[in-house]
């Protein structure tokens, strides 16, 4: 959908392309060491601190530099009344202590975009980097590459969750709300339109019964149904209805 896109293309923004070449710059000072090639490890750690302390430069205050991001949909295809079973057939499993039958039927139970953004944590790997050159200075190269290592096993993952049902839910309000707004709707027209606000509030109860949130959460969602529904009532319409 165009607000997932959007979503992933604001993320995809953020990343920083001299955090992107500090890290493959370490990744070359690695494959050097593996080669033996010590001057070439040096140059390669060299360049990556420069574009690091650039990124510092540019805001101190910064704690993560973003290098990249994956996207991951997960999908439920089930019904409403599929999932509370399945809930209650966990719960029930969870009881008498059989955790893995319980994960078995609710491990599929999500329908969501995950934006797994990762980046260089600018507290600690700047300096990891800087610490590895005098191991190279002194000979210690395979203390030198498992510093290097360890600097790469510290990049950190942040997981955005964009709940599915929510999105739909969205873009079916949207259609509703401008379908009410058309002048002279037909028979037709107000079906259409009357579906469109029983599925967003399908999609509200799917979301609900996922764990996404409560009723309370969605009342601006609830709201807004009810208000094209009151304001559309015995066939209603015209621009600058809400």
């Amino acid at each position: 959908t165009s607000q997932a896109e959007n979503a992933i293309s604001q993320h995809r923004k953020k990343i920083i392309d001299e955090a992107v070449s500090a890290l493959a710059e370490t990744k070359n000072a690695l494959r050097a060491l593996d080669e033996k090639k010590r001057d070439e490890a040096l140059a390669a750690l060299e360049r990556a601190s420069g574009k690091l302390n650039i990124v510092l430069a540019r805001d101190p205050k910064l704690a993560l530099a973003p290098i990249d991001i994956g996207v991951t949909t997960h999908a439920v295809y089930a019904t409403l009344d599929a999932i509370k079973k399945a809930k209650e057939q966990a719960e029930e499993y969870l009881e008498d202590g059989e955790v893995q039958k319980a994960r078995v039927l609710i491990r599929d139970l999500a329908s969501e975009i995950i934006i797994s953004v990762v980046s260089i944590p600018l507290q600690t790997y700047p300096d990891a980097i800087k610490a590895v050159a005098p191991l190279i200075d002194r000979g210690k190269i395979d203390e030198a590459k498992a510093a290097i290592e360890a600097a790469l096993s510290t990049l950190v993952v942040i997981d955005h969750i964009i709940p599915l049902p929510l999105v739909r839910a969205d873009v079916k309000v949207a259609e509703a709300e401008a379908l009410a707004q058309k002048e002279g709707r037909s028979e037709e027209d107000n079906k259409n339109l009357a579906k469109l606000l029983n599925e967003a509030r399908e999609q509200l109860k799917l979301a609900e019964a996922l764990g996404y949130g409560n009723k309370k959460d969605y009342k601006k969602f609830y709201a807004e149904i009810e208000e094209i529904e009151g304001k559309t009532e015995g066939g209603k319409s015209g621009e600058g209805l809400f």
